[in-house]
């Protein structure tokens, strides 16, 4: 959102924050951060990933940062970069990363799409599974993503809730691991994010998150509004109004997501923002299937996503976020359309940045 600095993705809604810039080359002191209590129990996670389970007892002695994520969360992997960034760097000092892995949405519950994900995000880091929301209860979180910190007593000296606050973050791990011991330093971190971790370009976002489920979809355009939980023949209407989305074609909208059971669907959406972003996959297991992409309706050209060739061209292999549309320079109310001349094709939520 403009102006906003970052958002924060929270369990059933949005909430708006703003950075805090701290001055150029000032710490944090341990004495000054409080005491939110102690490391909670990790023993409700349903799976670890990279390593053996990790508790509290266990882990006295180091610098411990909590991550709550979800893989197609936008917001958090805007965070990734420093992440990776800050375990590369302090794992040798005495910092564990630990990231709990919350899913949203169902099949973020599959360890095999999970374990795909830490592959192709080059996330070497442990991570426990969270599929029963336990360790997400036990920490009292709300929000991917969430970042808690905790120092080698294993008491939490500090948490940081969404995007942003980069420097600020680096400089409580610096300061605990100095505090005990480890040296920590005071150069923080630079990382070059490309792709979907490249920071939004919130001076001009004006597009908000928006999911295609039937629970929780705004802005519905097409003529015969929101059907829910049965096939139903959708048209596009002839303009859309900014923020608004619509379906062409023989859908069924479930509460989560809403998948396309005749070839020849489309999806259209008007937005204002540099990137446009789509949770989707394949709704039978391991069939891929083909998308065609436009803008105002012509092929994207150089204004494509990652994952769309220049003539809009792509196709849905696994359930995850894709890129659709990357702009360069200005940017402007557009109008994105992508088609599918196959069936199966299942959209969860539109992204921005």
């Amino acid at each position: 959102m403009p102006g906003s600095g970052w958002d924060i993705k929270l369990l059933g809604g949005i909430v708006m924050g703003a950075h805090w810039r701290p001055a150029h080359g000032l710490h944090v002191a341990s004495a000054q951060l409080p005491d939110e209590g102690g490391l909670p129990p990790l023993d409700g996670a349903t799976g670890w990933l990279n390593s053996e389970p990790l508790t509290p007892a266990g882990l006295r002695g180091k610098v411990v940062v909590v991550d709550f994520w979800t893989y197609t969360c936008i917001n958090w992997l805007r965070q990734l970069p420093y992440l990776r960034a800050w375990f590369a760097r302090y794992s040798g000092q005495g910092l564990v990363v630990i990231g709990v892995h919350t899913p949203e949405f169902s099949f973020e519950h599959n360890p095999d799409n999970v374990r795909r994900a830490l592959q192709d995000m080059e996330i070497t880091y442990p991570v426990a599974t969270d599929n029963n929301y336990a360790v997400w209860s036990a920490f009292a979180n709300h929000y991917w993503p969430a970042l808690f910190f905790a120092d080698v007593h294993g008491r939490i000296r500090h948490h940081h809730f969404g995007e942003g606050e980069y420097r600020q973050s680096e400089m409580v791990i610096q300061q605990l691991l100095a505090d005990a011991g480890h040296g920590g330093g005071t150069e923080t971190v630079s990382v070059e994010a490309r792709g979907l971790e490249a920071p939004a370009d919130w001076a001009s976002l004006r597009s908000a998150e928006n999911y295609t489920g039937f629970e929780r979809t705004q802005n519905f355009a097409s003529p015969s509004g929101p059907v829910q939980g049965k096939p139903h023949t959708y048209a596009v209407p002839a303009r859309l109004e900014l923020n608004e989305w619509a379906l062409s074609g023989d859908w069924t909208m479930e509460d989560e997501a809403t998948t396309l059971n005749a070839a020849n669907g489309q999806i259209a959406c008007r937005f204002h923002a540099r990137d446009l972003n789509l949770v989707m996959g394949p709704a039978a297991s391991g069939r891929p299937v083909r998308f065609q992409v436009s803008l105002d309706g012509q092929p994207p050209g150089e204004a494509r996503g990652a994952d769309v060739d220049a003539d809009g061209s792509g196709y849905l292999a696994h359930q995850r976020v894709y890129q659709l549309i990357r702009q360069h320079g200005s940017v402007a109310d557009r109008t994105f359309q992508i088609s599918f001349p196959d069936a199966d094709a299942q959209a969860y939520c539109f992204t921005f940045g």
